[in-house]
């Protein structure tokens, strides 16, 4: 499986949670109940190699930074290190690779876009690429995928599109059809959420 984009692009909140690691600023809005704070955490075989703060860190970190004024205090103060050694391994992550960013999940439904599918794409290895990318640059679309085919599923690129009702979210996948220059796709509708958690990388 070959992750195309990262989630999420959609202009939703006003949200800044990490300018660079040299700023770190933290500022939200009042949908701050509708979304979680999330570290994408590049996956690395390195968790071995992570030192015990570091193993610290990662177990506080991965589930979302808190939502209040000083978050990276209040990580540092649960870990049990100053805030500056936390701000220093991060920034040490960052520049490593082994910390892609932090970044928002937000709460779709609770924000107003409450109609959204899965729509597996059959566009064949010599498009994929490129086509991905295309697919990628919609503002409805988090999540990008390239996965393998099967004997009876000749689908190989997913997206996950969004929109406010469904006929907003039919548009939306004309207008991906005509971009991708095929009409062969299927669309997974949403119907409820179950689950949307970050991943646990250590416990």
């Amino acid at each position: 499986m070959k992750m195309l984009i990262c989630p999420t692009k959609m202009p939703i909140i006003w949200f800044q949670a990490l300018a660079s690691f040299g700023r770190f600023n933290y500022n939200v809005s009042l949908l701050e109940m509708s979304w979680t704070l999330i570290v994408c955490v590049i996956l690395k075989n390195e968790k071995g190699n992570m030192t015990d703060i570091e193993r610290r860190i990662l177990a506080v970190i991965q589930r979302g930074l808190p939502v209040t004024e000083s978050p990276y205090r209040d990580m540092a103060r649960e870990v049990g290190i100053d805030s500056s050694e936390l701000l220093e391994v991060l920034g040490s992550w960052k520049e490593s690779g082994k910390m892609r960013r932090i970044g928002a999940i937000v709460n779709h439904f609770r924000v107003g876009m409450g109609s959204g599918a899965m729509v597996a794409w059959r566009i064949g290895p010599e498009r994929i690429e490129e086509v991905g990318k295309r697919m990628a640059a919609f503002g409805c679309v988090s999540h990008a995928y390239q996965r393998p085919t099967a004997a009876n599923w000749p689908y190989d690129l997913y997206t996950m599109v969004h929109a406010s009702d469904g006929e907003e979210l039919q548009r939306n996948l004309k207008e991906m059809s005509a971009s991708a220059g095929t009409d062969d796709y299927k669309a997974l509708l949403t119907r409820r959420e179950l689950k949307k958690v970050p991943p646990t990388y250590v416990k």
